[in-house]
């Protein structure tokens, strides 16, 4: 039996590293698929579980991953001892409680963004975690394992765009229709910042290697208007750094353009620039002169990019590409985000330690 790192944890039956095998189950088979390929790449992890609450789904998906166990309630996954990892990709209102459930089960979560909904859920995660030592949890903020952007990050931490001072992100989504006609519209509660705007947020404080500590936030809700969404759809954010680097964040639902992340990255020796086509690189202020086309791919990976690299930090301990204190300090930026909205003033951003 192989049990290293992260292994020696308590807290899960043994049987879950039986002959050195993580076992996997997964909730929710929208996205939630697109996650088994990442668990697959990696010899040490086994699928063993499905879940979800649409049984036509399921048993499609089961079609194409025979011999797994089928739930169509998650709370009956989650208590399945032999699971050692759960990635949970249901509903946002539903991270939560599954995410809590797992840790408190002993197993460790890979949670499609949102972590949770609100400031005091965090904190409940954060105090089980604590509890909890050696289960580790992430998140799925993707935009890390774009290639061209993380050459861009390399660039930057290098020293060749000299002095960061102005960063800007667009989350620009162009599915309205996520908001009026599925199930984003019909919860209760639904934050574009958290769901959309939170990819920006994690990737301009990682590009930078800094930390936002104040925000301001205004928004509307022309494109959703009369539609019953109880939310903005458009939200702008300024975004203020540790270092002096002033940032700004736009999350747009409702554009009419394709789904597409414009970054724009400003130093005193180089700018860039993303575009659909190719990055951009600027190192002249010359009317004449031509960029440098940053041709890596973007996105470049698929939606289970980051899986194998919190897989290996689970069974070697290895640092993920997204740990902990990532997925918290990207949560509570966009918490306060919301709250500069609906309150109309500046905040300051509180971590908690």
């Amino acid at each position: 039996m192989r049990r290293t790192g992260a292994l020696a944890g308590k807290s899960c039956d043994l049987s879950v590293y039986e002959e050195g095998t993580l076992k996997v189950g997964i909730i929710g088979l929208g996205v939630g698929e697109a996650h088994i390929p990442g668990y697959a790449k990696h010899p040490d992890c086994s699928l063993i579980a499905l879940c979800d609450r649409d049984s036509d789904r399921l048993k499609a998906v089961a079609e194409r991953h025979p011999e797994t166990r089928l739930y169509n309630h998650a709370e009956d996954l989650l208590s399945d001892s032999e699971i050692g990892i759960v990635s949970i990709a249901s509903y946002d209102e539903n991270h939560f409680e599954q995410v809590c459930r797992a840790i408190s089960a002993g197993k460790h979560v890979f949670v499609e963004k949102p972590l949770c909904q609100s400031a005091e859920e965090m904190a409940e995660i954060r105090r089980l975690l604590s509890a909890n030592p050696s289960i580790r949890l992430s998140s799925n903020l993707s935009l890390r394992s774009y290639p061209r952007f993380t050459a861009l990050r390399s660039a930057i931490a290098d020293g060749e765009f000299g002095e960061l001072y102005f960063l800007e992100g667009d989350y620009n989504y162009g599915r309205l229709s996520k908001l009026l006609d599925g199930w984003r519209g019909k919860q209760s509660f639904y934050s574009i910042v958290l769901g959309g705007g939170v990819h920006i947020v994690d990737l301009l404080m990682w590009l930078a290697d800094d930390r936002i500590v104040e925000v301001s936030a205004v928004g509307n809700a022309i494109c959703s208007a009369d539609s019953g969404f109880g939310n903005k759809d458009m939200v702008v954010a300024i975004l203020n750094f540790e270092s002096g680097i002033v940032g700004k964040l736009a999350v747009n639902f409702g554009c009419v353009m394709p789904h597409f992340h414009r970054v724009s990255v400003y130093g005193t020796e180089a700018t860039f620039e993303n575009r659909p086509d190719a990055g951009l690189r600027y190192t002249s202020r010359e009317p004449s002169a031509v960029p440098a086309r940053i041709e890596m791919p973007y996105p470049g990976v698929e939606k289970h990019g980051l899986i194998p690299s919190f897989v290996a930090s689970i069974l070697g301990g290895e640092t993920t590409l997204v740990d902990e204190k990532a997925v918290f300090d990207c949560m509570a930026v966009c918490f306060g985000i919301e709250q500069a909205v609906t309150e109309a003033r500046i905040v300051k951003i509180e971590y908690d330690y």
